[in-house]
Parts: C-alpha cells; structure tokens; sequence
C-alpha cells in the first residue's frame, strides 16, 4: 500500500501533482519545476521530506555499533553535531548514505537515511549491532526543509532560537508547540537552511504556519522534481543514480567520508584493496556542448569512439539554461576541459567535463 507523509492533503490542496516515490505518495511538483527552482535559489523553498528514514542507535555501545555500521569518523562528534557519512558493506559497495546526528556523545545517535532504503538499513544495522539499542522510529517523524539565501532571516523571526547561528552540520533541540523539534543546519540543495524533525502530529501545523509566515518572503513548497535539480546542479549523489551496493566510495568521489586511518568499519578492507589497486572509473561533471538534455544510463564515448562509461544523472540546469550531467567514465578520460559525446537516441552529442559544483550557492 502506497504510504502519505503527514502533510499529504496539504500538498493535494496545493494543487501538486502526485506520484509514487520509493513506496510514497509525494509532490514532484506544484507551479511548475523551473519557478519551484529558481525560488530557491532566490527566495525560500519548502519540502516535505517526511518519507525520509529516522533510525535511533542507543546504548552504551551505541558508538562502537555507529562506528563499525558507517565510514565516517563517529568519535569526534560531539552533543548537537552532524556528519555526512556512508553505510558499507563487505563488498566495499554502499548500502546507503546518510547524516548521523549525536543526541548525547557515545550513548545516542539518530541516523537519517533514505527513504527506499530505510527497511533495508533498518535490516542491516540490526544484522550487525555490536550490542545497541536500534529502534526504526520513521512512523513518529514528520520531517521539512527550509532552504534559500533568505531561509535563515525567516527562520530565525520563525523559531525562539537563532537558527543563523547554529553552524553548519550542527544542530539545536528545542520544543515548538509543546512538540520536540530538531533544527539542523542541513540540507540537499546547496542553498543555506536548515531541516526540521517534528513529531508526525505536529508536522502539518508547522508547514502550514511556515507558508503562512513565509509568504512575505516569497517561500514556496517545492516538489521533488526540483529537489532533483537542485542537487544535480551541486553533483550531489543520489542513491540509485551515483551510489549503490557495488559503488566504491573513491571512486564516488566521497573518499573524504572514509576514515580507515582512525577506525575499522565493514568492508574497510575491500574499499582500500580497490583503491590500492588503481581506480578505474571517476564521477565527473560534464555540459553539453551541443544541444540535448543527458538522461541515466546514456552512454558516454571519448571523441575518438571508445565507450569511457555512463551518465549517473542528467537535467536542464534551471540556473544555466543548458543541458548538464554525471556520469562515470574512465579515469584516463576525466580531466577537465576533456571533450566527451554523450548518446542521445541516435546521435551522439558533443560534452565537455567541467569543474563542480555546476553553480554556486544562490545559482550565480
């Protein structure tokens, strides 16, 4: 059965066009992608990522199960930090990437995970606790990202906290509506802001208060049409797209999530073999010369014919107004400026890989 997050009617109210994601019934999206975007960039946007997997490790060997479960390096976090992090399997591949948030130093971890794999991680992490406490509490949250240039001026007259001064990767506990509520200075679009964890009964009551005292800032709900643009134009990974259970994270691009010179965690050894051994491939990001919009799973080919890999994600950049994208090629053909066809139908269309992110926050 298909699951609706807490704010569901508001989105049908809205007049969002619906569609089926990872098992939910989400908004991709409401006015039109390009303004939903653009909006952003240059005002506020508001997302529902309700469908997003809470998952709480506690206990006192709740670090020792955190630290063995992901790449990163758990230990330094301290009470009211974040860090960007991966979980690994035996293989050397990616079961998921994820944000872990320490609620108390060594004792209490709540992991954010994706949504098409929050049964799957919720699985994994119980097959290989070390002795923690690990409770799937996704049904209790409600969870809303507030993103922008004008998102932390709004938020800080929103909230009875200063959310500006929050850093980055951090965040604040705090009650709204007699409701426990994390701030977190997270996010997926490369825009300043923040996330908001809300229990599920409150969480309609917060979106629609945010609308409301919004407004005068031009915030605007935002589908998930545009939160795929959005961090395409940043070359954030997207599982199933850049990351999955055979990536190698250097060759994603995401060797500074792996920490083997401070700790051990699954599948250490296979993910340093590979790198010893020479990466193949390298993620890169290209646009297009010729005039085409790349698409996953286009092929990619040096000038000279060879096939060198595939495209991992493609779009037209709001922001840019030219087709950009992805893709996975060989490492001998990775260097920047290196012109590269991309197949599109029947024609291969000429690309040329460039520097990322695509653009700079605030679409500049």
């Amino acid at each position: 059965m298909i699951q609706k997050t807490p704010i569901y009617q508001s989105h049908v109210d809205l007049g969002a066009k619906m569609v089926d994601f990872a098992g939910w019934s989400m908004p991709i999206q409401y006015k039109g992608l390009r303004e939903e975007h653009l909006n952003t960039r240059e005002n506020i946007g508001l997302f529902d990522v309700s469908h997003m997997g809470e998952i709480r490790i506690s206990g006192e060997r709740a670090e020792e199960t955190v630290d063995w479960l992901t790449s990163n390096n758990v230990g330094r976090l301290e009470k009211g930090q974040a860090q960007y992090s991966l979980l690994t399997n035996e293989q050397g591949g990616i079961v998921d990437d994820l944000i872990v948030y320490c609620i108390e130093k060594g004792r209490e971890y709540l992991l954010c995970v994706n949504a098409a794999n929050t049964d799957k991680d919720f699985a994994w992490m119980q097959e290989h606790n070390k002795g923690a406490k690990i409770i799937n509490e996704s049904p209790f949250w409600g969870q809303i990202a507030v993103q922008g240039p004008k998102a932390l001026t709004f938020l800080d007259e929103f909230f009875d906290v200063s959310v500006k001064n929050i850093p980055s990767f951090c965040f604040e506990q705090i009650k709204w509506e007699g409701a426990e509520c994390i701030i977190a200075r997270t996010g997926y679009t490369g825009e300043d802001g923040c996330e908001i964890f809300i229990s599920s009964e409150k969480a309609l009551m917060l979106w629609q208060q945010l609308l409301k005292d919004g407004a005068k800032y031009n915030i605007q709900p935002v589908g998930l049409g545009a939160r795929d643009t959005l961090r395409t134009e940043m070359k954030y990974s997207l599982y199933g797209h850049e990351i999955d259970d055979t990536t190698n994270p250097y060759e994603a691009g995401l060797g500074w999530v792996v920490k083997p010179q401070v700790k051990d965690f699954i599948g250490k050894n296979q993910i340093l073999k590979v790198k010893e051994n020479g990466l193949k491939n390298k993620l890169i990001g290209f646009k297009m010369l010729d005039k085409g919009i790349p698409r996953q799973e286009y092929s990619v080919f040096s000038m000279d014919e060879q096939l060198i890999g595939r495209v991992t994600s493609g779009t037209m950049s709001p922001c840019l107004n030219e087709g950009i994208g992805i893709a996975y090629v060989l490492k001998d053909f990775a260097e920047e400026g290196t012109e590269i066809q991309i197949q599109i139908r029947q024609r291969k269309l000429r690309a040329q890989i460039i520097k990322t992110p695509f653009v700079s926050s605030g679409g500049a």
